[in-house]
């Protein structure tokens, strides 16, 4: 079964870059520009994978995070925090994503995360 990765960005160059990839490299991805309602928009798809973009309008990525991960049901989806910001770590641990990816970051970079996280 192919496994699904949902990117949240409110970065369209972004969203298409990551769906390029991550298409190429056989995965299903989603894509929204926000993360408000974050529970019902992935509700609807079950993803595998979550990539969270920190800077987003209304609810940002830390908070959305801490939604998903206080859910019976969807808290162990792996989420990979990315930003731009120089204390991504930190932010990551602080929404209790399981990874985290600096921006700008690397095509391989991107994909090698991806599957240590969730396989092929």
């Amino acid at each position: 079964m192919t496994k699904k990765v949902f990117i949240f960005d409110d970065n369209r160059d972004i969203l298409e870059l990551c769906t390029l990839i991550l298409e190429g490299a056989g995965y299903e991805t989603k894509t929204s520009c926000t993360s408000n309602d974050i529970v019902s928009q992935i509700s609807t798809f079950e993803p595998d994978l979550i990539l969270m973009d920190n800077w987003l309008p209304d609810v940002g990525g830390i908070e959305a995070t801490q939604e998903l991960k206080k859910h019976p049901k969807y808290k162990n989806i792996p989420v990979v925090y990315f930003s731009a910001n120089n204390d991504i770590k930190t932010l990551a641990e602080t929404a209790g994503a399981e990874s985290f990816l600096s921006k700008p970051f690397d095509i391989e970079e991107l994909e090698e995360k991806v599957v240590s996280l969730i396989g092929r």
